[in-house]
């Protein structure tokens, strides 16, 4: 009997530190990599040190935080590179000269965003294939606007982006904004239960009198909305459109949700530790950098670590059981 008890308590034990590892794990990796960095360059453990390794993983952060959203749903977003790097365009075309235009193109991207949601869920249709047909169609119209790079940022943009706000840097601060605010909805609030338990258990949330139709459109906007704040904020990095910009979010976004802690089979998100998943394979890249490795060589690196670290929740987590 006190065995049986015992037994118990460890199960109960490791449900409760579940979530713990696995945000630490690539935490640990994150913090791994920082000290590497540091070592081998002293001046980067800066304040402007930080800025320089940490601003690109600022967009990757939103368009993870969109993938996150869908996969939440038992879904995958194959067009979220595409939506990026047409947002750059929008932005570096009209949001300095014709405002009113690049809002009105926001809220319809938004809308259709939603619209492939809906489509997903009432037709029963693959969201693979789904995406992967919207990412050649969000390409496609970007090119169509922006057929090479160029346009211009507004300089209230890149300002913002640039900006440095005393003691810590804007990544940082962008950070801890985001995971704070997506852990609280996600993970916390009555209404993230439901959100979660429409990708888990759709027929239960049905059962409860909650409409899986309109869940599904609000969480596609929602990604929408995440996916054009990140185009949004890489405009600001590079200062001007490209339709090619971002091809490497969509792949890069699905690691970052799983490294932190997601699962494909949808209900099972961490939007703490999709940040730090996402910091970390943008970190990644820059370590590959300092230790000299030829960029023919850093993709498959990049998958090499992304690789050790999903290896070891996997044997923490059959250790745990």
């Amino acid at each position: 009997m006190a065995d049986i008890a015992m037994s118990q308590r460890n199960r109960d034990l490791g449900r409760r530190l579940a979530p713990a590892l696995q945000v630490g794990l690539p935490a640990v990796a994150l913090l791994v990599m920082l000290a590497v960095i540091f070592w081998i360059r002293p001046a980067a453990m800066s304040y402007f040190g930080f800025m320089l390794l940490f601003k690109l993983a600022v967009p990757l952060m939103f368009a993870s935080l969109a993938q996150m959203l869908v996969i939440m749903l038992g879904d995958i977003d194959l067009s979220i590179g595409s939506f990026v790097g047409f947002v750059t365009c929008v932005t570096a075309l009209y949001l300095d000269t014709s405002p009113v235009l690049a809002i009105a193109i926001y809220i319809a991207s938004i809308i259709a965003y939603a619209a492939v949601g809906l489509l997903i869920h009432l037709r029963q249709l693959p969201s693979i294939i789904v995406t992967l047909g919207m990412s050649f169609i969000w390409l496609g119209i970007a090119i169509i606007i922006l057929p090479a790079p160029g346009g211009s940022a507004p300089a209230w943009l890149t300002g913002f982006m640039a900006w440095k706000p005393p003691v810590l840097p804007l990544p940082i601060i962008l950070a801890a904004f985001a995971a704070a605010v997506g852990h609280i909805i996600i993970n916390r609030s009555s209404y993230g239960a439901i959100l979660r338990g429409a990708g888990g258990n759709p027929r239960a949330i049905q059962r409860a009198g909650w409409s899986i139709k309109t869940i599904r459109a609000a969480v596609y906007a929602a990604a929408g909305l995440l996916g054009l704040i990140a185009g949004v904020t890489l405009t600001g990095l590079t200062t001007s459109g490209d339709p090619n910009v971002a091809p490497a979010y969509t792949l890069l976004g699905v690691g970052a949700v799983i490294l932190g802690g997601g699962s494909f089979t949808g209900g099972i998100v961490s939007p703490v530790g999709t940040v730090i998943g996402a910091f970390t394979l943008a970190l990644a890249g820059s370590l590959l950098s300092f230790l000299q490795v030829p960029p023919t060589w850093q993709i498959g690196a990049q998958g090499g670590i992304l690789f050790l670290v999903l290896a070891g929740r996997i044997l923490l987590a059959e250790k745990k059981s």
